[in-house]
Parts: structure tokens; C-alpha cells; sequence
């Protein structure tokens, strides 16, 4: 289960759609409301500098790519990756253990 979750993740982070994120850099107004209906899955950060204007960064497709490409061939050792993923996350205080 935890290792499908996975793998839907990684593929959606390496082949999702941005259009939600590009259309969201053009409006002149957001709201929380308007947000909700976006599919924003591939955004990692989005900020706003003092200057004006936004900023959009996604993460990284290649590595989502790369991690997709090791769980789908560790099969049955698919627990092996996600665990040192985990680790790495935990380790960048990323994660608690609590699923998105």
C-alpha cells in the first residue's frame, strides 16, 4: 500500500500537469477559494518578492524520474528505497511520519 502510494506520487510529480501553476502566475488576484480547485501537486514553493510578481518553483521531475525508475525495479525491495527516502526526509526535518 505505502509503496503504491509512492510510486503514484513520484509519477505524478514526474509527468503532472503545471497548467494550474503557469495559469496561477498570470492572475492578477488569488484566492484561497480559487486555490483549492488548482492542481498545484508538483509545486514545491511559491513566493511572492517584495518587488512584485511571483515565484513558482516545482520539484525536481529528473529525481522524481530516477526514484520512480528504482522503486519500479526494486519490485519486492521497494521498502528498502522508501525507507532511505524516510531517512533523508527525516534527516531534513521534513517528515513525521504523517502521510500528505
Amino acid at each position: 500500500m505505502q509503496e503504491e502510494t509512492a510510486l503514484e506520487g513520484f509519477r505524478r510529480l514526474a509527468f503532472g500537469d503545471i497548467r494550474d501553476a503557469v495559469r496561477l502566475l498570470f492572475c492578477d488576484e488569488v484566492n484561497p477559494r480559487m486555490l483549492r480547485n488548482m492542481n498545484l501537486f508538483a509545486v514545491s514553493e511559491i513566493r511572492r518578492p517584495k518587488g512584485g510578481g511571483m515565484e513558482i518553483r516545482f520539484f525536481d521531475r529528473i529525481e522524481a524520474l530516477r526514484l520512480l525508475s528504482e522503486l519500479e525495479s526494486a519490485g519486492g525491495g521497494a521498502s528498502d528505497v522508501l525507507r532511505a527516502i524516510e531517512r533523508g526526509a527525516e534527516a531534513l526535518g521534513g517528515r513525521d511520519g504523517d502521510a500528505p
